[in-house]
Parts: C-alpha cells; structure tokens; sequence
C-alpha cells in the first residue's frame, strides 16, 4: 500500500498542470480509484472505472480546479 501511495503522488505531481479537460481529469480520477481499491482490497478495475467517472463528473463543477473547456 505504502508503494502505490508514492506511485500516485508522483503521477498526481506530474498532471496537477493539466487538469482543465475531462480526459486529464478522467485519468487522474481512474490513477485515484485504483489507488483507493489497492489499499482497500477492492476490485482495482471498479475502482478505476468509479475514480474515472468522479474525475469526468468535476468538468461541470467547480472544485476548486476551474471547470473543463
């Protein structure tokens, strides 16, 4: 678990500047889901495909990122 919590930190680094469209979203949504289901022992596919939606579903609402154009 410790691994993958390093492994996302660096991903999440490396998109935190492109986060302005639902495909950048929607990947760092799925990197997120699988991460979550790792730790949580949970089916890593549900995960990314959850964490992919929720990522997707931000574009419309502003979170603090600014919305998708």
């Amino acid at each position: 678990m410790r691994k993958s919590l390093i492994i996302v930190a660096l991903l999440s680094t490396s998109l935190a500047g492109c986060m302005q469209d639902p495909a950048s979203r929607g990947a760092a949504g799925a990197a997120a889901g699988v991460v979550i289901a790792d730790a949580t022992d949970g089916n890593l596919l549900t995960g990314a495909v959850m964490g992919g939606l929720a990522g997707v579903a931000t574009c419309s609402v502003d979170v603090g990122l600014g919305t998708c154009y």
